[in-house]
């Protein structure tokens, strides 16, 4: 059963925008190198500052080894390049929209941080996929895992983890709507994983 959960995970929207632009392909790949320096800002500031807002302006000074207005609003914002929320949204599905719908910020730094908390993640995902691979669990074991894979990624980077709400990365939310095989909205995944994220120590 987890083997075909596990190609499944394969072909998720988030993961497929990840892939995407973590990719070899040289524009798309300086693109997302181009992010990664204003996630780390970002995700540095939270730790360094603890309630502290983040601002556009705070995030530039950060950013390494030089940030600018016009370089974060190509990667944050309602006019950003290849953000995480428009391909969920060309996807169409019930279940990509309603997630669209939950990750669709006014704030160019709350859409900043929702892509660097899937950056984040992402080698937890990974970690989780192979383990996946390498066993075979029911369906609800696969959900578990992935809850305590959550809560790890939550304990290991509280600040970020926190941040906007505790919302959760969205990647996770959209492979719990898989595992769950049509039977979790989208909607109530968040819920569930934001649950978890305020229940995990230091997150709080």
């Amino acid at each position: 059963m987890s083997s075909m959960i596990v190609e499944h995970l394969g072909r998720t929207v988030t993961g497929t925008w990840h892939a995407r632009l973590a990719g070899i392909t040289s524009v798309r790949r300086n693109h997302w190198q181009t992010k990664i320096v204003y996630f780390r800002a970002a995700t540095e500031l939270l730790t360094a500052r603890p309630g502290t807002p983040l601002t556009w302006k705070s995030i530039v000074a950060a950013a390494r080894p030089s940030g600018c207005r016009s370089t974060f609003y190509e990667v944050a914002g309602s006019h950003a390049r290849h953000r995480m929320v428009d391909d969920l949204i060309a996807d169409g599905r019930p279940d990509s929209v309603q997630l669209a719908l939950r990750y669709l910020r006014t704030d160019p730094v709350d859409q900043l941080l929702d892509e660097a908390k899937v950056w984040s993640y992402w080698p937890y995902r990974q970690q989780l996929v192979a383990r996946l691979e390498a066993s075979s669990m029911s369906p609800a074991e696969v959900a578990a895992a992935l809850l305590e894979t959550v809560a790890r990624w939550g304990g290991d980077h509280e600040a970020l983890a926190a941040s906007v709400g505790h919302t959760p990365p969205a990647c996770a939310v959209e492979d719990l709507t898989v595992v769950h095989q049509g039977r979790l909205a989208a909607i109530r995944a968040a819920a569930q994983l934001t649950d978890v994220l305020r229940h995990t120590p230091g997150t709080r």
